[in-house]
């Protein structure tokens, strides 16, 4: 299953906006107004959890100075990831997509797309004002 975000064009250049994914800390001012929990385990990776919802552990596997980040699930049943794509636009400013992909069954497919889909798109969207 693969899920794209809307992209988003910011204000910051790729680097500027590579700099701050790369802290997984920053993860935090992306998150829903619906969050429960959010906890820096190491610095490459982050516990959070979504009212109503299990908790996610995401740690930083893949990173490609400025235009890519890739966060993958670190344990637990499913396997997954999230990359933000970062591509250079304008005058010193940045297009991110998120992009989710994880095998699952056709029914756990089915749950999950749009919580994933309204997730993903919440976090892209933040980045307008976080970063």
């Amino acid at each position: 299953m693969n899920l794209e975000s809307p992209k988003v064009t910011l204000n910051k250049s790729p680097q500027e906006v590579f700099d701050f994914l790369s802290d997984v800390k920053n993860f935090e001012s992306l998150m829903p107004e619906n969050i429960s929990k959010f906890e820096v385990l190491e610095e490459d990776t982050f516990l959070f959890a979504l009212k109503g919802m299990p908790e996610i552990v995401l740690k930083k596997k893949e990173a490609e100075a400025p235009n890519k980040i890739v966060l993958g699930a670190a344990g637990g049943k499913l396997d997954f990831s999230l990359t933000a794509n970062i591509q250079a636009s304008g005058d010193n400013g940045s297009d991110v997509q998120l992009v989710f992909s994880g095998d699952f069954n056709p029914m756990m497919a089915m749950m999950i797309k749009g919580p994933i889909g309204k997730f993903i798109e919440t976090l892209v969207t933040s980045m307008k004002t976080a970063v």
